[in-house]
């Protein structure tokens, strides 16, 4: 995997271009130097080898998957006021507002470019460009429900999942959905297995929200997640739990970011701790990963259930030092 992992890397430079004195292109050099976990790239490669694809097309395709998911996170840092992610600067930080949205357009719009690559033609490329537009489309409505959410102080489950549904599963499906039809599955049975691995991002994000405020995003410091006012899993929960915090929560949330006092995240760090609210949301996570194991278990591929099992491990291993001290 990391051989491969080493040839995406390779794959997205050469997309990007080595011309020294194109500054788009070093700032998104600068933003993938961060590394990441590479969680889309890994499942594309994993899935499709497992499929008997190449190794040369699972590797191009792992990396139009990975392309395609640092643009949002460029224009997700932008929108949300995020400052480090990685444990380094954010572009928009480093260079502005409009450098970031024309990185993050360059980085959204390479992937198409990088099917050029594959040694499919005509129809195959084709397909995929579909796939990756839908699943384009389907992340901005996502994003643009979130932002909705938070305005209009939405703290239903039905919408959190609806949200993430779309800003975050939709990533998880992609990678599995291009891996089945480069196998040469059908085209419904390619979507059929990128469903099931669209049920891991609901996963991933509450496991992301739990981390934001009890663990290590590589951020200046917990509680980002409070400041830029994000309805995360935890925030859901506790009203549900707690209703009568509703208005003390939803102020500290609609504060302007440089407002949000570290003391103001200690209190809800604390609330969500002492009343239920981590805990329940771990509970979650966990009946969570096993619905998606069990769906993946009956999916007629064995491979699919051996790589799901990997990801879940992967994916929860930042909760098991807040399983054993936080709660």
């Amino acid at each position: 995997m990391e051989q491969a992992l080493t040839q995406v890397a390779d794959v997205i430079s050469s997309m990007l271009g080595h011309d020294s004195d194109d500054v788009t292109v070093q700032m998104a050099a600068e933003h993938l130097a961060g590394g990441g976990k590479q969680l889309r790239a890994r499942l594309a490669i994993a899935v499709a080898e497992e499929l008997g694809v190449s190794a040369a097309d699972a590797v191009v395709w792992a990396a139009a998957c990975e392309l395609f998911h640092n643009g949002t996170l460029v224009h997700d840092d932008l929108q949300d006021g995020d400052r480090v992610r990685r444990d380094r600067p954010t572009v928009w930080v480093r260079h502005g507002m409009e450098q970031a949205i024309n990185v993050g357009d360059l980085l959204l719009i390479l992937p198409f470019a990088t099917l050029s690559r594959l040694s499919a033609k005509g129809e195959m490329r084709a397909a995929l460009a579909d796939v990756l537009s839908r699943g384009a489309c389907t992340v901005i409505r996502g994003q643009a429900l979130e932002f909705a959410a938070k305005r209009a102080g939405d703290t239903s489950w039905s919408t959190y999942e609806r949200m993430i549904g779309q800003k975050t599963s939709a990533l998880f499906e992609l990678p599995v959905h291009g891996a089945g039809l480069l196998a040469g599955r059908s085209r419904a049975q390619a979507a059929a297995w990128g469903g099931i691995f669209h049920s891991l991002g609901l996963l991933f994000q509450m496991q992301d929200d739990v981390v934001d405020l009890f663990g290590n995003k590589g951020r200046l410091s917990a509680g980002s997640d409070i400041a830029e006012g994000k309805i995360s899993a935890l925030v859901v929960e506790h009203l549900a739990l707690q209703p009568d915090d509703r208005a003390w929560l939803m102020r500290v949330l609609h504060l302007p970011r440089k407002q949000t006092r570290p003391e103001d995240i200690a209190e809800v760090i604390a609330r969500f701790r002492e009343r239920g609210a981590l805990k329940t949301v771990l509970e979650r996570i966990r009946i969570q990963a096993d619905r998606f194991l069990e769906a993946a278990g009956l999916a007629g591929e064995p491979a699919l259930g051996a790589i799901a099992q990997a990801l879940v491990e992967y994916v929860l291993a930042p909760l098991r030092e807040v399983s054993e001290s936080k709660t």
